[in-house]
């Protein structure tokens, strides 16, 4: 009986090790293979993205679509959706992450979440603002135009020519997409119409159109033609064409917008936060997960934003005992703000020699690079002012990335409109933050990558961006700059600022405060001017979600900079953490925390 007994044990035993299959770890072969699939297939899907984005190929520095315009129209939409659906299920379907080697594995985690989202996020594809008075088709068409559309020969002419003429049908599909989102009940607030119109007959006046002076297109297109090896003749002929595309399309395209809006404005309110669109609450949740790549409530977003303002409020009294001010922390921001030592003047010589300075801020930058950094861009930088057809309504400052090709650098733009707005003790810090070691350092290593597939080079993760840029701030700091307390009170006050934004984008779209609100809370809690107060808060409406990810990605930066120097102590090196944060790409933060995680258990 016990003989039989063991025997049946025994059999069960072999009987179990048969069905229990051990998973072998796979080889080498294996893993080079597979990832070499799923990177095939992440660029095909990027070149035929690309194929179907004639400005993105033209902001690339290829000119295969340069005569033409994305298609922005609703039948559009609806295509990539089903593109993006086909590529999730082939991506699920054919693909083992479990054979990728560690940035394959990462590339397929960020190309399934990418279209994942893309798919979720169809249902709110109307509940924004595409016009606007912070960017929009109606500003960003001209932009486009004078700083992407490089002209080399007369065949590039003839493309900048041809969109010209492309406006007229472009700016139908814009117009559509305004009267759908009406139809949905999603109008933006009443005061964005006047700053859009201004713009809008700001970009149709001058020669050949009525007004002063020369029309920023006409203008740009003729110092273009003039550039370039051609017969007298044959520049005088492109030049008349396109004087006839700006008249018989741009003008017509501009006054259907114009007339539009105008008739817009009588059914616009004055509500503003996005909890009045349909199912707005849920919109913004989604909004913020996005903007951020966190899972944290507006509530929580909020609460943070309060905690840091009170943070650096400490910090610039502190300042104010330095400074040796006698007064409130209110009546150090009126001085600050006031008094005329901080500004340049508001002349051409004043705005030059803002850029002028900012230019030596950023040299002097350059030299410091080697001590923080291991990797660094090729592509170099150059500081522009804002174009006069947009200044009014854009933002302080912005970056825009090189072409890849090298046939144009990284751009820091300055808004000199209102030199009221650009007090010299916030140069440094705006420097750092567009230009180096901020967005140009960013953006420029991760175009500049090898081994990773292109949407990588260029994926959008404000919280990883402008979370960098915020840092970037900071850094400088550490290192020595900032020597005059002004200008640490300018890094601070730029700090303050996107700390504010926590809370006055939380407390317009989830608590519902008004445009006024929002002013008063800027102005009581910060040095700007009452001008900033008011654009800030305008940003936020028709932005909603987009200005929390500063502050949020800069606190995630800082707090594993932290983990890995306590965990790592002596064998932490800064330019190895900084190499760890930028030579992937742009990514969610929480991909960005595995890789720093992966870097400390390394060591």
């Amino acid at each position: 009986m016990k003989l039989i007994t063991s025997i049946t044990i025994l059999a069960c035993y072999f009987l179990l090790l048969s069905c229990t299959s051990v998973e072998k770890a796979p080889t080498p072969e294996q893993i080079e293979l597979e990832s070499k699939r799923a990177n095939d297939f992440f660029e095909k899907s990027f070149n035929q993205l690309l194929d179907r984005t004639p400005s993105w190929q033209s902001y690339l520095g290829i000119k295969t679509d340069y005569d033409k315009w994305d298609d922005i129209s609703q039948e559009n939409a609806l295509k990539e959706i089903e593109i993006a659906k086909e590529q999730l299920q082939y991506l699920l379907d054919s693909i083992n992450p479990k054979l990728l080697d560690k940035q394959t594995g990462i590339s397929y985690r960020l190309f399934k979440e990418n279209m994942e989202n893309q798919i979720a996020d169809y249902k709110w594809r109307l509940h924004d603002y595409p016009v606007n008075q912070m960017f929009g088709v109606h500003s960003g068409t001209p932009a486009f135009l004078i700083n992407i559309h490089q002209v080399s020969d007369s065949s590039d002419a003839v493309a900048y020519i041809e969109r010209l003429k492309g406006i007229k049908p472009y700016f139908k599909q814009l117009i559509d997409g305004l009267k759908l989102r009406e139809d949905n009940g999603i109008v933006p607030p009443k005061f964005v119409f006047p700053r859009v119109i201004d713009d809008s007959k700001n970009v149709i006046s001058g020669k050949p159109f009525e007004g002063e002076g020369t029309n920023a297109l006409l203008e740009d297109f003729t110092r273009k033609v003039n550039g370039i090896e051609l017969m007298d003749e044959t520049k005088e002929a492109l030049i008349a064409e396109a004087e006839a595309a700006l008249m018989n399309s741009v003008k017509p395209a501009y006054d259907e917008l114009i007339t539009f809006l105008i008739n817009q404005e009588k059914r616009a309110t004055t509500d503003d936060g996005v909890w009045k669109m349909p199912e707005g609450d849920a919109f913004y949740a989604n909004a913020l997960k996005r903007t951020t790549t966190t899972d944290m409530t507006a509530e929580e977003i909020h609460e943070i934003g309060l905690k840091e303002v009170a943070r650096i409020h400490d910090e610039m009294r502190a300042i104010m005992k330095q400074v040796e001010f006698e007064g409130t922390l209110q009546e150090f921001f009126v001085f600050m703000r006031d008094d005329e030592q901080f500004y340049y003047p508001d002349t051409e010589e004043g705005k030059k020699a803002y850029l002028d300075s900012a230019v030596v801020i950023i040299d002097d930058m350059k030299k410091e690079l080697d001590s923080l950094f291991i990797t660094k861009p090729k592509a170099d930088i150059i500081v522009k002012r804002v174009e006069a057809f947009r200044e009014k309504s854009a933002g302080t400052a912005f970056y825009q990335s090189p072409a890849p090709d090298g046939s144009r650098p990284g751009t820091y733009y300055a808004n000199l409109y209102d030199m009221t707005n650009m007090p010299k003790y916030e140069m440094e810090a705006l420097a750092y933050h567009e230009g180096i070691p901020g967005h140009h350092m960013e953006r420029t290593i991760s175009q500049e990558l090898q081994g990773i597939p292109e949407f990588r080079k260029y994926g959008g993760y404000t919280a990883y961006v402008e979370g960098w840029g915020l840092y970037c701030e900071l850094v400088p700091k550490e290192i020595g700059k900032y020597s005059n307390p002004y200008s640490d009170f300018g890094r601070l006050a730029m700090e303050l600022w996107r700390a504010c934004r926590l809370v006055v984008d939380t407390g317009i779209h989830l608590k519902k405060w008004t445009r006024e609100e929002g002013i008063k809370y800027y102005q009581e809690n910060t040095s700007a001017s009452e001008k900033q107060c008011i654009k800030m808060v305008e940003r936020h409406i028709v932005m909603a979600s987009q200005a929390t990810a500063y502050k949020v990605g800069m606190l995630k930066i800082l707090e594993l900079r932290a983990k890995a120097k306590e965990q790592m102590g002596s064998k932490f090196d800064i330019r190895e953490f900084h190499d760890v944060v930028l030579t992937s790409g742009a990514v969610p933060l929480n991909i960005l925390e595995s890789l720093v995680d992966d870097y400390i258990s390394s060591k």
